[in-house]
């Protein structure tokens, strides 16, 4: 028995390998905003210019086309709200594409399975765009990062299956790489325009509100992600 789980497991890795010499990745391509395998950031209008940490993610297919969850019901194909503004580009070899039930090479096996595991990167993309195009969107609770975080769990991707809102956005914004120095500005400068003229027009006010804002923005994600997990189910 232990020969055979070992033989299933570099069965699964030997696939995922040949997989992946047959479809080798195009490069990065800002200017056709093409980003294979990649996640996308890029800051919200009005949201990120009181809380420049909150933005809009995405995730790319292979060919690096852009799909985020934007709307009740929808799942936009390039971006919804402007060119990207960071990106990290994930790696396929940390994704599980198992063959056939016996064939994972994550930890999960049957658990991956019933969730929906996937043969390629997009199939598991698939999968996730026609499961959200039955939720309804609200920026509190079902989001894009509720989107990218069930893409994430349906790769089993670094062999989780754990994924939630906060990771997706401590990855992208720890690791994500800017686009240009023009990307930079765009993300910030909204946020320091409102925050200087906060401070002349209305005084230190105005810094408690915006300062009590981004807690209570803080505080309701992670609750809700660690605490009260039913709230955030999408």
């Amino acid at each position: 028995m232990a020969l055979k789980g070992a033989y299933d497991v570099e069965h699964a890795s030997s696939t995922s390998r040949i997989q992946h010499e047959l479809w080798p990745l195009d490069g990065i391509d800002p200017k056709k905003a093409r980003f294979p395998c990649c996640l996308i950031w890029t800051p919200l209008p009005v949201v990120s210019w009181l809380a420049p940490f909150i933005g809009h993610v995405g995730i790319c297919r292979e060919d690096g086309t852009i799909l985020d969850f934007s709307g009740s019901n929808f799942v936009n194909v390039d971006f919804a709200f402007g060119a990207a503004a960071r990106y990290f580009q994930l790696d396929r070899e940390q994704c599980c594409f198992p063959p056939n039930l016996t064939g994972h090479a994550c930890k999960h096996g049957y658990k991956h399975s019933e969730y929906g595991a996937a043969i390629t990167w997009d199939d598991a993309l698939q999968s996730s765009m026609r499961h959200f195009e039955h939720k309804t969107y609200n920026l509190f609770t079902c989001n894009c990062h509720s989107f990218v975080a069930n893409c994430l769990n349906r790769l089993c991707y670094g062999g989780s299956m754990d994924w939630n809102m906060i990771d997706v956005a401590i990855l992208i914004l720890s690791k994500g790489h800017w686009i240009e120095w023009k990307s930079i500005v765009r993300s910030f400068l909204p946020f320091a325009i409102v925050l200087c003229l906060g401070v002349v027009l209305v005084g230190w006010p105005f810094l408690v509100g915006l300062f009590s804002f981004s807690l209570l923005l803080m505080g309701w994600f992670l609750l809700g992600t660690y605490c009260f997990k039913s709230m955030l189910e999408c």
